[in-house]
């Protein structure tokens, strides 16, 4: 259960986005959790959860929403975007389609989100090697081409999930001390960013669906 009077002086707001079963679930439970569910089902919707960090003596806290891959839910997650100060542009080594997609996914978040946005790519299921068809040096020239920050995770093994959220967290409290974001995130009540206090939203019930890991 989400403690919703959690100390913290700041909240931001991460939205992890991708084609569906790209592992954006599992990345989530393995950062906030450490945990790992082979069994996971396909995110209907959004979902949400938190987790504190220390940074500089800072505590910060990601509010992370974990959005649906499907096209069906595309009009719901977008909406997700806004107010957003940091994502993982996730997709799945194993899976070239996904891959593919990525100018998709990327293209609706800067025409939603914060133009400041920090955004991280992230190539997934890194300890599948067997099954591997892209390659790191695509992910990197794709992430060089975007301006984006990369790196590969396994949440089946915790490889680098860890540095992938504490990297985007750092070098978005880095923009936020110096003053760089336009304006406060504007779905957090910015009473809350300065009273460090949490906000409770209730996780959405998934239903059964596809896999993903």
């Amino acid at each position: 259960m989400v403690d919703a009077f959690q100390k913290f002086d700041f909240l931001f707001k991460i939205v992890l986005i991708g084609d569906g079963a790209v592992g954006k679930t599992n990345l989530t439970t393995r950062f906030c959790q450490n945990e790992f569910n082979s069994e996971s089902k396909s995110t209907i919707g959004v979902e949400f959860a938190t987790k504190q960090i220390e940074v500089d003596g800072k505590n910060l806290k990601a509010q992370i929403w974990d959005t649906a891959g499907e096209e069906r839910y595309r009009s719901i997650t977008a909406a997700y975007y806004r107010g957003a100060v940091g994502a993982l542009l996730v997709y799945d080594v194993t899976r070239f389609s996904t891959f593919e997609n990525l100018p998709k996914w990327l293209g609706e978040l800067r025409e939603q989100a914060d133009s400041n946005i920090q955004i991280i790519l992230v190539g997934n299921k890194s300890d599948l090697v067997d099954n591997r068809v892209v390659s790191k040096e695509e992910g990197e020239k794709f992430a060089r081409a975007n301006h984006l920050s990369f790196i590969e995770t396994s949440a089946a093994n915790a490889t680098n999930v860890e540095k992938a959220f504490t990297s985007l967290l750092n070098e978005i409290y880095k923009k936020t001390a110096k003053r760089s974001f336009d304006k406060p995130p504007n779905q957090i009540p910015l009473n809350a960013i300065k009273q460090g206090r949490g906000i409770s939203i209730q996780k959405p019930v998934n239903k059964p669906s596809k896999k993903c890991c």
